[in-house]
């Protein structure tokens, strides 16, 4: 089957904002909103439940990841899919505004209310993120040439990186007042960055793509659940995955272990912020190499590493409370935890691409994501288990994960050796 004819775009003046390289125009309201950190500091400064912590980040991950299983055939179907993008960008920014005044309004609703809501809000966000994550790649590749979208989307990244930084150190300062009402106005106007977005993304000039050809993602997966059957490499590697979800999962149980040492946790965010910034920032170019050598030696490394950081945070959550209080500590332990959860997401990506041959390389992609997907939906017991025997058993918990991904890692096949 033919592709679709690619638009080239030769001048800046076409799409300036493309020209500059800025992929995503949303990746702005991330800083300001980010569910592991930001939301989590949210609802533990405003005494929202445990549980409800512990649920932003799995609902926000297997949502925005799921449905794309369902959507994505039937967007391949609109010859404009901008439309679509712009649609996610609306829903994103509409939900973190409400998540916002949510936050703003925390203390004179109840509690466990409070915490329905939250969750509630961040449902809609991923549904709204996974409307843009499949949408817009098509829109990319109509829109920008080949060898330079890495180059677009990289720039994006790091801009977003360095912006997020920014703002940290602002927090870490006090140049930007650390408190609920602040926090939340920020994340509202990360909300309004979501709909700068739509308006951003609709003015682009999008020629009508091929709408035959499209797949039902989640009747492909139901057909290629026989791979795990037949190829155990497949298999240990969503296992992996699966116990290094403790890498996204253990941030707000982070951020809530500084709320137990700080009234509800104030003056903490910046430094967790900064943390997880400069990690990214100091650890994937590396992370990146060393995966095109090995993907398998990435994925055991990371998992030490996030093992070490988990287990050091229980141990003093549980033995010596006190020492949490300590200003650096819990964000030194937190930017450990985020170079290992950088590794575990470049080791994945490059050792499930290498793994496959061409012709299987998106069905290993779609159902290890999908199984992952699944899995995470569960996580929200940890939050349950958190608000039932303290946070410091599970913290206990992420880093037992930690250790036996180590083991499911090195059954991995070395798949860069040929």
């Amino acid at each position: 089957m033919p592709r679709p004819a690619r638009v080239r775009l030769p001048r800046a003046a076409a799409q300036p904002w493309r020209a500059r390289g800025v992929a995503e125009p949303d990746q702005g309201g991330d800083g300001l909103a980010d569910p592991k950190l930001v939301l989590a500091w949210l609802l533990d400064a405003i005494a929202a439940p445990t549980w409800a912590l512990g649920l932003l980040v799995p609902v926000r991950e297997s949502l925005a990841m799921l449905p794309q299983l369902v959507i994505s055939a039937r967007i391949r179907r609109l010859p404009i899919r901008k439309t679509v993008y712009v649609l996610g960008c609306v829903v994103q920014g509409v939900a973190v505004i409400g998540f916002g005044l949510l936050a703003w309004l925390g203390r004179e609703i109840p509690d466990t209310l409070v915490g329905l809501v939250a969750v509630a809000l961040v449902a809609v966000f991923a549904l709204g993120r996974s409307l843009c994550s499949i949408s817009f790649k098509d829109v990319l590749g109509k829109t920008v040439d080949v060898g330079q979208r890495g180059a677009v989307s990289g720039t994006a990244g790091t801009i977003a990186a360095v912006a997020t930084l920014l703002l940290a150190v602002g927090y870490s300062v006090g140049w930007i007042p650390l408190t609920v009402p602040v926090v939340s106005g920020m994340v509202v106007l990360g909300g309004l960055c979501w709909l700068v977005a739509a308006l951003v993304f609709g003015s682009i000039r999008e020629e009508p793509g091929a709408t035959e050809g499209g797949i039902d993602g989640l009747a492909a997966v139901l057909r290629q659940f026989g791979l795990l059957r037949r190829d155990a490499d497949l298999r240990r590697l969503i296992v992996t995955r699966a116990l290094l979800l403790s890498t996204a999962l253990a941030p707000p149980f982070y951020m809530a272990l500084s709320g137990d040492s700080t009234a509800g946790g104030l003056g903490t965010l910046g430094p967790f912020l900064v943390a997880s910034a400069a990690a990214s920032l100091a650890s994937t170019f590396v992370w990146g190499r060393l995966a095109d050598r090995s993907s398998r030696c990435v994925l055991m490394v990371a998992a030490m590493l996030a093992m070490l950081a988990n287990a050091a945070t229980a141990f003093l959550a549980l033995a010596m409370p006190g020492v949490l209080g300590q200003a650096w500590l819990l964000p030194a332990l937190l930017f450990v935890l985020m170079i290992a959860h950088q590794g575990v997401r470049l080791g994945r990506s490059v050792h499930v691409v290498d793994m496959a041959d061409r012709d299987d390389r998106a069905a290993y992609t779609a159902l290890s994501n999908s199984v992952v997907g699944l899995i995470l939906l569960a996580g929200g017991v940890f939050g349950v288990i958190a608000q039932w025997l303290g946070l410091g058993a599970v913290l206990v918990l992420f880093a037992v994960m930690a250790a036996l991904a180590i083991r499911a890692a090195h059954g991995l096949d070395e798949v860069q050796a040929g």
